[in-house]
């Protein structure tokens, strides 16, 4: 076993908390899914959200998955002029086999952040 990284991020329609909720089961649901790993396997998970996504914290979607003991942490992401709203990122640390591949995930809007992974997902 070896520690990985992986990125993903979504998009919210609205800054609402059960789209905040929905969209994150969402992304951690694929990324879980996409890996093949569970909340057993996590080391830590970091949230970032827009400035304009203030309704809810990711952390408790993550929760509500089986994330309860791992540690989670939410920020703002850095405001920078021009960057679509409405994203929230998340960065994982997980324990893998050591062939395993780390499939990236993102959803939505979000695909344009890294649109160069976009033909891997």
């Amino acid at each position: 076993m070896r520690l990985f990284a992986l990125r993903g991020a979504t998009s919210v329609d609205a800054n609402d908390s059960s789209a905040i909720l929905a969209a994150t089961e969402e992304l951690m649901r694929q990324i879980m899914d996409r890996n093949a790993i569970g909340p057993d396997d996590v080391v830590s998970c970091i949230f970032t959200l827009t400035d304009d996504l203030d309704a809810e914290f990711p952390a408790v979607a993550a929760r509500k998955l089986g994330f309860d003991r791992v540690p989670l942490l939410c920020a703002r992401e850095v405001p920078v002029p021009g960057a679509p709203g409405r994203i929230i990122r998340v960065l994982i640390h997980y324990y893998a086999g050591e062939s395993h591949r780390a499939q990236h995930v993102y959803l939505g809007e979000a695909r344009t952040l890294r649109s160069d992974l976009e033909s891997a997902q």
